[in-house]
């Protein structure tokens, strides 16, 4: 069954899961396309978006659903310049553009990385890893920059699967970031080992945890320099243990650091801007984003066992900040 576009509003009749309590009152659309809904940011309780389907509503909730217009189940090709690092007929690496979302989903159905790869690799990528997510193994966030693996048949998508599922401990997968955090680390090199989980208080954020449902998470950190005399910020190198989202934001939050350009995990140090030269105060706001570039990798070619290592340059945007922020003066 299809829908034009439209909203379904309705109010919760028992304490239940927003899933079982959508499909009891809509029974013409599935719980499974409700859990889908819901997991897209397409549902809300009282007003506030909630993204977990095993919310728990009470009786008498304000319950709201944006079902969108239906699109094809399939992503349809898009022709895209690519910067194609590597390719081969089992896989291509992708050094990503800040800006340019990964995968299709709520309001983001074109446009996407999947859009451009089923133009320029064909049938190759059809099925594999979900007709969704085809020959997806990880992501990078909409704003990261940096380097992407794809697979292109099943048995390279198994075993690039296999590798970020063991996140590197057993030696053949290795992925290092760049970052500009505000202000120093007492330490200059350390590690962050933290669970994350959705947070309590905002489900489109992600939050240190100790709660049951919280995925280990490890980050290793290296500052490679103090920014500005006296430093107002940091160049650090991240190395992931594991791969959970947000991850680098989160962690380096929690630890005093967040990233410039954060809006979502470094809201509060906006007024740190002010430290800044007018310089970097222009070169922060036209990055626009956070200060992450994705920018080494490296792992096993899942068909011939060679060892592959890329690196990637960061963009023009994130070096220009970086410069404004060695020299830090501020221009009275």
């Amino acid at each position: 069954m299809s829908f034009p576009s439209k909203i379904l509003e309705t109010r919760a009749g028992a304490t239940e899961r927003l899933d079982k309590a959508l499909a009891q009152a809509f029974p013409d659309v599935s719980r499974a396309r409700f859990q889908a809904l819901i997991a897209e940011g397409a549902v809300t309780v009282e007003g506030s978006r909630v993204t977990e389907p095993r919310h728990r509503v009470k009786p008498g909730d304000s319950l709201s659903v944006v079902l969108p217009e239906p699109v094809a189940a399939v992503p349809a090709p898009e022709p895209m310049a690519l910067a194609i690092v590597h390719e081969d007929r089992d896989l291509i690496v992708i050094d990503k553009p800040a800006g340019l979302v990964v995968h299709p989903g709520a309001g983001n159905e074109t446009g996407t990385l999947v859009n451009a790869l089923i133009a320029h690799c064909g049938e190759s990528l059809s099925g594999i890893g979900g007709v969704r997510r085809p020959g997806i193994v990880h992501r990078l966030d909409k704003d990261t920059s940096g380097l992407l693996v794809v697979a292109k048949n099943d048995r390279a998508h198994q075993g690039l699967s296999e590798q970020f599922a063991a996140h590197g401990r057993d030696g053949r997968l290795e992925r290092t970031y760049l970052a500009i955090v505000w202000g120093v680390p007492e330490r200059r090199s350390g590690t962050v080992s933290a669970a994350i989980d959705r947070s309590t208080a905002n489900r489109q954020k992600m939050a240190v945890s100790r709660s049951a449902a919280a995925r280990e998470a490890i980050t290793h950190y290296e500052v490679l320099e103090p920014l500005g005399k006296p430093p107002v910020a940091s160049l650090l190198r991240c190395r992931l243990e594991t791969g959970r989202t947000h991850q680098i934001r989160v962690h380096m939050a929690h630890i005093g650091h967040p990233l410039l350009g954060d809006a979502v995990y470094g809201a509060g140090f906006r007024s740190s801007a002010r430290n800044l030269s007018e310089t970097a105060q222009m070169a922060l706001k036209s990055l626009n984003r956070q200060a992450l570039h994705a920018a080494s990798l490296g792992f096993e070619h899942p068909v011939t066992g060679k060892t592959l290592h890329f690196e990637s340059s960061a963009p023009e945007d994130f070096g220009t900040l970086l410069a404004a922020l060695r020299l830090n003066v501020r221009e009275h």
